[in-house]
């Protein structure tokens, strides 16, 4: 006899939202990003807009999970365990209504099967309490360990900032091959430059669709994310390192800037992705697959780009499952493994060269702790302050020199991702 209440496979719109529950299991029970879930829970899944869907609803509820808890708790005479998964169904449930969107009734039919018996019952009397009393979509706010850590590091006005953030959708920001076409791209895009070589465009529909993709004329990359690459300047046919490279948008930079540029990372199918937009672009980079603390140069270079793997907590409006895979644990180890690849790095550059160090972090230990030991333990290396022409208005050197963008900082031209960077001077 078949069992009705066991979830069929042909139902539409249930592969997307039960690769959505595998993601988010995979998010916050094993610390997995939730681009390394997709992958496994969407196998089976050839349809790119479930693919999207899926990607979209679990985006969502970790976006907005604190306030999808309270409305759940509201209706609920006992809580949940927050690792139940009537909780977790619960969530993607009113994710897709409140802000994705989908109507009620077809919200039931593709995320209820998820369930059975009493959990199934308990969800459909929540949710359908919740849609009876109107409930809107609270505002986002960041889980109470980041938001009290971020607190603690840079004040509760960041920490607020950073919350309302997470509400709005990041612009689309493009660096261009040739910065003195910044004006005339800017206005034939319909976009802003908040920098030479940039144009920031409303996020919009896809990426190949724009002007100028076919051709080359540009490639995507946050502008906290271009800062880096622009403090080393022209090149002038110098020698640059650009390591952990991949995806490869301060390779770009440096190589339409004139340097010549050796680009590795450890991931031969991101370098691939590099290549593929090299090739689009008509920029010039050897790349290398390898690991940085097996490799060497055979000779020093002029500068060297460090873009150190790190918590990548800078990039959680993009990214929202960072905030709730990263702990201080994760911190700590990453802040080891970077002082580890800026000392090797550092015996890279020739004397009298450069050496810039960067991080997609808003974790202290990750930044500015790793320079001031780093600087304390090699007299060879000082600080070059970056100048505040050097940076887009609205981005401003700290005392000592060094670079570090927060929510909060352009909010009116669409924010910026958090980022921490340092140009240091080889002095022999």
């Amino acid at each position: 006899m078949t069992n009705r209440t066991a979830p069929a496979d042909d139902t539409p719109g249930l592969p997307a939202r039960r690769a959505a529950l595998k993601m988010l299991d995979a998010v916050m029970r094993r610390g997995e990003s939730l681009d390394v879930a997709q992958h496994a829970a969407c196998q089976g899944i050839d349809d790119r807009s479930d693919r999207a869907l899926a990607m979209a609803i679990a985006g969502e509820v970790l976006r907005h999970l604190p306030g999808l808890d309270l409305l759940i708790d509201s209706m609920t005479r006992l809580p949940l365990a927050d690792d139940a998964k009537a909780r977790m169904v619960l969530r993607i449930m009113l994710a897709q209504t409140l802000a994705l969107e989908t109507p009620p009734h077809a919200t039931i039919a593709t995320a209820l099967p998820l369930l059975q018996g009493g959990p199934r019952k308990l969800a459909h009397g929540v949710f359908g309490s919740l849609m009876r009393a109107g409930v809107a979509l609270p505002a986002p706010e960041l889980p109470p360990a980041t938001a009290n850590r971020w607190s603690a590091l840079w004040g509760e006005p960041m920490a607020e900032a950073a919350s309302a953030a997470l509400g709005s959708p990041p612009p689309l920001d493009l660096s261009l091959c040739d910065p003195a076409t910044t004006g005339e791209t800017a206005a034939q895009l319909g976009g802003v430059s908040l920098a030479p070589g940039h144009v920031r465009l409303p996020r919009a529909g896809a990426i190949e669709l724009i002007d100028g993709f076919e051709s080359g004329d540009w490639w995507v990359q946050d502008l906290a994310a271009s800062l880096p690459a622009r403090l080393l300047g022209r090149g002038e046919g110098r020698s640059v390192l650009d390591l952990c490279a991949a995806p490869g948008g301060k390779t770009m930079q440096l190589a339409a800037a004139g340097w010549q540029v050796t680009a590795l990372d450890n991931s031969d199918k991101r370098l691939k992705r590099l290549r593929q937009n090299l090739k689009r672009t008509g920029l010039d980079a050897a790349t290398i697959t390898a690991n940085l603390l097996e490799w060497r140069p055979d000779d020093q270079a002029d500068a060297v780009l460090l873009d150190a793997p790190c918590s990548a907590t800078g990039i959680f409006r993009r990214h929202p499952d960072v905030l709730y895979r990263i702990a201080a644990r994760h911190i700590d180890d990453r802040a080891k493994q970077q002082a580890v690849l800026l000392e090797r790095a550092s015996n890279w550059v020739r004397p009298g060269g450069v050496l810039v160090y960067a991080v997609c972090s808003l974790e202290r230990a990750e930044g500015e702790d790793v320079i001031a030991r780093f600087l304390a333990e090699d007299s060879r290396y000082a600080i070059d302050p970056v100048r505040p022409e050097e940076l887009p208005a609205g981005v401003t050197p700290d005392s000592q020199g060094q670079v570090r963008t927060l929510p909060g900082m352009l909010a009116d031209a669409g924010g910026l991702d958090g980022f921490f960077m340092a140009r240091l001077r080889h002095n022999g």
